[in-house]
């Protein structure tokens, strides 16, 4: 018996209050299907949500279910920018996580398709998924068109610094501003939104060839179809989402994060998402795995092309032929069959000739997308773990984004304890080749871990400044970041980690091929490790604690509960 059907006979109050929404005596029935979106007027990235959200419902209709609309509206990075805002947007997805749960657990469902295109909706509906455990698929929303001459809003941060410094007009700043995003869809870089897209079909829970399309047209809408009347299929059978991902799921998921140079937001969102399926993954892991990789896509903001262009190249299925016998191919997914099986039937059925029509019309080569594996854009993968006694529990860097010379360099400490002062600093001339900004205080218990992209992109935006310091922090990056930044170090600053002892002028040694971020000098003077020990002993003592900005709601709620940023930064 499914599972909606058990609890008719639990709670007779279900059938009228579903009658009185106009549903008939055949469709109290039926497998009765969850069709859970995000969609809101808050950003391009669920303003489309819903026409789609609506598709999936008649596909489960059609194959025989009952859908039921459901929402949780997710906010949007790039809106919450620049101000206190961005601070809500970690803690958003954990939150959103938290609503599906009810939604699903408060009334049963059979099956769930799950529709989110952006940077914790993804993550949030994936959590979701993993927590209820029922038969579900999710539908990402697509991408959408670049603007003129390949315009993308991640350029918009560095066009915003040389605004700030008077290299370019305001009128040319205006027009970046009023064509970077012409359509809805997830911004066209692969950011944070088109990253975890590009893993939830990676781990098996979205149909073959479904991340990244193009989020104006047919063949989303069709996909949402499809989906559908696949969770009903997946209702009937019982194949529920644990059953489908495990740990090997997630070991190709990374193995494709690395192909794409994907956001370091990844390695928050992952280990999130794992623990739901009670899948232990670490940090240890994705560097274990990037060491091994290829990073294969010449996507913006590492890349060239915008995001819409990976789709004409053969999408995820096409980076998955191209990583070949490294993946698991005997993994399941929600098709039903292995992602072998899955790779075997999209060389038949056309797929790769539908999608060489678009890159036809794009006028560009496969292969300028898409490298082969044995000729790849880099080698170990895009991001690694650094570890040393300024991060003993671990930072991370997206090495295939920081220039050569800043891959082993020891830096002068010019340590902040706000973003906004950092940025002010930046734009102002007064840090200098050879200098590491640390922003602390940033991370989830100090003020809910905002992105700290302004900052990247000011540094990355100057020529001199990009290949001559870097920029390490215990808050996070943007998607759309790139340079030399240092990240998610933990412990953080408000659990009293090293980068909340560390004072003007210490030396900072950086050393990305060894894996090692360290305090290796005193107020300019290099030191053994013994005598550094000594001196954060010293500091440690005399440290004090701050008390917590937020007391009160989400954000008093995060802070207080959240874990280590290598731990997925989350409140479960």
């Amino acid at each position: 018996m499914l599972k909606s059907q058990e609890i008719r006979a639990l709670a007779p109050e279900m059938d009228p209050l579903r009658m009185g929404m106009g549903w008939s005596t055949q469709d109290l029935e039926k497998p009765q299907i969850l069709v859970e979106s995000t969609y809101g007027q808050s950003h391009p990235g669920s303003a489309h949500l819903l026409a789609l959200a609506q598709e999936a419902a008649r596909g489960a209709d059609a194959r025989g279910g009952k859908a039921a609309l459901y929402f949780a509206t997710d906010i949007c990075d790039g809106m919450a920018q620049g101000h206190d805002g961005i601070n809500y947007s970690l803690v958003s997805r954990d939150i959103i996580a938290d609503l599906i749960e009810i939604h699903i657990r408060a009334t049963t469902f059979d099956a769930g398709v799950f529709l989110s295109s952006c940077d914790k909706s993804v993550p949030a509906q994936l959590m979701a998924i993993g927590r209820a455990d029922i038969p579900s698929i999710l539908v990402p929303g697509g991408v959408m068109a670049a603007g003129p001459d390949g315009l993308t809003l991640e350029e918009i941060g560095k066009y915003s610094a040389q605004y700030a410094r008077g290299e370019i007009s305001r009128e040319q700043f205006e027009f970046y501003k009023h064509n970077a995003c012409p359509s809805c869809g997830a911004c066209s870089f692969m950011g944070t939104a088109c990253t975890m897209q590009v893993m939830a079909e990676a781990l098996g829970l979205a149909l073959p060839g479904s991340a990244l399309l193009p989020a104006q047209g047919n063949a989303l809408q069709q996909a949402a179809r499809a989906a559908g009347e696949q969770a009903v299929r997946l209702a009937e059978e019982g194949l529920t989402a644990r059953q489908i991902v495990g740990k090997k799921s997630f070991e190709n998921a990374i193995l494709v994060h690395a192909a794409i140079s994907g956001s370091t937001n990844a390695l928050l969102h992952l280990p999130a998402i794992a623990r739901e399926f009670g899948v232990t993954l670490t940090a240890e892991d994705f560097d274990r795995i990037h060491r091994e990789a290829v990073y294969l896509v010449n996507i913006r903001p590492t890349g060239r092309y915008p995001a819409a262009y990976l789709h004409a190249a053969g999408g995820v299925p096409a980076v998955m032929e191209a990583l070949g016998d490294s993946l698991h191919l005997d993994v399941r997914t929600v098709t039903g069959k292995t992602l072998g099986e899955n790779l075997d039937e999209l060389r038949e059925n056309g797929y790769y000739a539908a999608c060489a029509r678009e890159l036809e019309a794009l006028g560009v080569d496969r292969e300028d997308i898409l490298r082969p594996r044995d000729n790849p854009l880099g080698r170990q993968g895009a991001i690694a773990i650094l570890k040393g006694n300024l991060a003993p529990d671990g930072s991370v860097v997206k090495h295939s984004a920081v220039p050569a010379e800043m891959h082993h360099a020891i830096l002068r400490a010019r340590p902040f304890d706000r973003e906004e002062d950092a940025i002010e600093a930046i734009l102002a001339g007064r840090i200098h080749p050879g200098e590491a900004v640390l922003i602390r205080w940033e991370g989830p218990k100090g003020s809910g871990m905002p992105e700290m992209f302004y900052t990247t992109e000011a540094i990355s935006s100057d020529p001199e400044l990009a290949a001559s310091i870097a920029l390490i922090t215990d808050g996070r990056f943007s998607g759309a970041s790139k340079g030399p930044a240092i990240g998610h170090v933990s412990p953080e600053a408000a659990e009293g980690g090293p980068i909340a002892l560390v004072e003007e002028g210490d030396l900072i040694e950086i050393d990305i091929p060894g894996r090692v971020l360290r305090i290796c000098g005193i107020h300019g003077k290099l030191l053994p490790e013994e005598a550094i020990q000594a001196e954060l002993t010293a500091r440690r003592a005399a440290w004090q604690p701050r008390a917590s900005r937020y007391t009160s709601g989400a954000l008093g709620l995060f802070t207080k509960n959240a874990s280590s940023p290598m731990e997925g930064g989350s409140m479960q």
